[in-house]
């Protein structure tokens, strides 16, 4: 499972909230509830996401393994 709770931690510290995330990403809201949810978005908005906060994917997402994955193993 992949978890974004780094990234509103960073949202937070620079005053920001996900309205202004989706809007500095020029992304949709289909985008922002998925990562809300903790589900998959594609490597492109990870990229924008690093290049706004200057880092590094693992500085706003985290693997989390669960049991559903695995069994996907």
């Amino acid at each position: 499972m992949i978890n974004y709770n780094k990234l509103w931690s960073i949202l937070a510290l620079h005053g920001m909230n996900k309205g202004d995330l989706k809007k500095a990403l020029k992304c949709s809201n289909d985008t922002i509830t998925s990562m809300s949810k903790n589900q998959y978005v594609n490597l492109k908005t990870i990229d924008k996401i690093c290049s706004l906060f200057d880092c590094q994917p693992g500085d706003i997402l985290e693997y989390i393994k669960t049991e559903k994955t695995e069994k996907n193993s």
